[in-house]
Formats: structure tokens, sequence, C-alpha cells
């Protein structure tokens, strides 16, 4: 059998159960594909790395190709597919040792980066950690809302004066992002944790740096575990 015909055979395994009986559910056929998918891929039925060809995809569910694409997009925004130079969308490979390793070093970097910055912070920094919380509240996609997050949390560390410190705190955020739409799309968008976000304005603002450090540990403590725990209940 081709390597073609072995990652189709692949892929009509991975969604045999999911696909039959589903479309009713749904308003529209791409809904269908992109609820179908985003299961198998968030059980581990669909593996990290494996090729999602449009044609066999549209073939597999009973669509034309331009609900699978428009579904793929979607998954996209979640971190839940990548998209390949030549190989076009794959299912994105995350791993528990990735997300651990990304958490322990924010750990290690963001509280001395909020420590630095918070008596250096002014009221346009406060002004503007607040609009991005009230954008987040009402944001709905999940590409945005993991862009809003890097911007508040860099919007409290602004000041801290230290630029090797700062583009380290960046890189990881930037790295973060595809666990948290990871996170935001396998336990939904009350899982953001917009309540530490506002203690933390809330102590910063206070210029009460133990209180502020505090919430960010704990904020990342949390997120740590959760995405810890989810993987182990895949196995």
């Amino acid at each position: 059998m081709s390597d073609g015909k072995l990652a189709q055979a692949s892929v009509f395994t991975s969604l045999k159960g999911l696909v039959d009986g589903a479309a009713p559910r749904f308003r529209t056929a791409s809904e269908y594909v992109e609820a179908t998918l985003r299961a198998a891929i968030l059980s581990g039925r669909l593996a990290g790395g494996l090729a999602l060809r449009q044609e066999e995809l549209a073939e597999i569910f009973g669509v034309s190709r331009m609900p699978v694409r428009e579904a793929l997009r979607q998954l996209e925004a979640q971190a839940l597919v990548d998209f390949v130079p030549h190989r076009g969308a794959v299912v994105t490979e995350i791993s528990a040792d990735d997300a651990a390793d990304n958490y322990a070093i924010r750990l290690a970097l963001e509280p001395m980066a909020l420590s630095l910055s918070i008596p250096h912070l002014a009221e346009p920094d406060f002004v503007l950690a607040a609009d991005l919380i009230a954008e987040m509240d009402e944001e709905a996609d999940p590409g945005r809302m993991g862009e809003l997050n890097r911007r508040f949390h860099l919007s409290l560390y602004a000041r801290a004066g230290r630029v090797k410190l700062l583009l380290l705190v960046e890189q990881q955020l930037a790295a973060a992002d595809r666990y948290l739409r990871f996170h935001l799309a396998a336990k939904g968008r009350e899982h953001m944790s917009q309540q530490d976000h506002r203690a933390m304005l809330k102590a910063a603002g206070e210029r009460d740096v133990p209180a502020a450090v505090q919430v960010l540990e704990g904020h990342l403590r949390t997120a740590a575990s959760t995405i810890a725990a989810f993987f182990a209940s895949r196995g």
C-alpha cells in the first residue's frame, strides 16, 4: 500500500465512529467537519504530525473541499492544526514535556520581569492592561485571544528595564500561545483565568510587588497543572 493510501487509511480509522451520524447536529458542513476533527485531535485519535489532506477529508465527510478548507483554518486558529510548506495541513505536534518546559521557563522569568517593572509602571500602562482585559472578555476568536493574552502580560513587564530578559520572556510567551489556544479548545474560554489577570493588575496598580508576583506564579502553576492533567487524561 502506498504512503498516501496508508495515510488515508489512518485518517479513516481514526475518524470511524465520530463521523457517522454527526452531521445533523451542526448548522453547516464546515462546523460539522471542524467539531469532528477537533474531537479527534483532542482525544488523540489523530496523532501529531498526521497530514490532513483536503480531498481525503472531503471524501470521508461526504462534503466538498470548501467546508474542509474553512474547518482546517479554524483549527489552525485553535493551535490544533499547522500548515506546513509542501505538506499542507498537519495535526499539531504538541507534548506534555514541551508544555512543562515552557511553563517552567516562564515561572523562572516572568515573576522577575514583573517585580522589576511594577515600580516603574505609569498610568498609560495600567490603562492599556485594563483595555486588554476588557478585549479578552469580549473576544471569541482563539487566535486573537492568544495575542491579547501575550500583550497583557507584556504590558505589565514592559518597564523592567532589562532588554535581554524581556526578549526571553516574549519568546516564551510566543511559544506558549499555542498551548493557551490548545487549552481553550480543550476546556473552553471560561478557563482563561481572567480573575488572575484582574488581580495581578490590581496588585500592580497598588505597587504591591509580592502580591502581584504571587498571583502570577499561581496563574502559571495552575495553567501548567491543567495542561499536564489534560495530557495525562489522554494517556
